[in-house]
């Protein structure tokens, strides 16, 4: 299915998210969600005990705690592209990652919880863009107060783990 390695466009989406757009190499979008949740799993597994607190700087957030942000933007990305893909025009409010992680309590869940967590909501991710028939990729909605394309939003999601797989490997290990 082409279409589903169809990078969006510039237009398709809010330009603060073309970092993560153009992190993701190009390829099959499942495919690349699959890899992820590999790279996610190995990364995890390979932690020394006490390893996902560290922070690499005062400030910064834990391992385990960039897991958890990981997670919480994943199931809001999923709830905009559902939406937007079946139709709905509503516009979606924007996410502030600091709200979330100030209401979170990451750094007293265990690791295998969060790997659980960020499977499952990477595992129902996959499924519904897989599932999702041609056109719904070109619908458009609005979030965060910009218009962004189904496509778009499956591309931000990958390049939002990508980008965070990456700080974790430069910065944790």
């Amino acid at each position: 299915m082409s279409y589903l390695s169809e990078r969006p466009q510039d237009s398709e989406y809010n330009p603060f998210y073309a970092r993560y757009v153009r992190s993701v190499q190009g390829g099959d979008l499942p495919d690349i969600l699959e890899q992820q949740r590999n790279d996610v799993d190995s990364l995890m597994s390979a932690l020394k005990p006490g390893q996902e607190d560290y922070r690499y700087e005062p400030g910064k957030w834990s391992i385990r705690e960039v897991l958890g942000h990981v997670i919480d933007t994943e199931w809001v990305f999923g709830y905009r592209l559902l939406r937007i893909a079946r139709g709905d025009d509503t516009p979606l409010p924007g996410m502030d990652q600091d709200e979330f992680m100030a209401g979170a309590n990451f750094s007293e869940r265990a690791m295998e919880d969060l790997l659980r967590e960020f499977n499952g909501i990477r595992t129902a991710s996959t499924t519904l863009i897989a599932s999702l028939p041609e056109q719904a990729f070109s619908l458009q909605g609005t979030a965060s107060g910009f218009p962004v394309t189904v496509r778009a939003i499956a591309w931000i999601i990958a390049g939002h783990c990508q980008h965070h797989i990456s700080i974790i490997k430069e910065h944790y290990l």
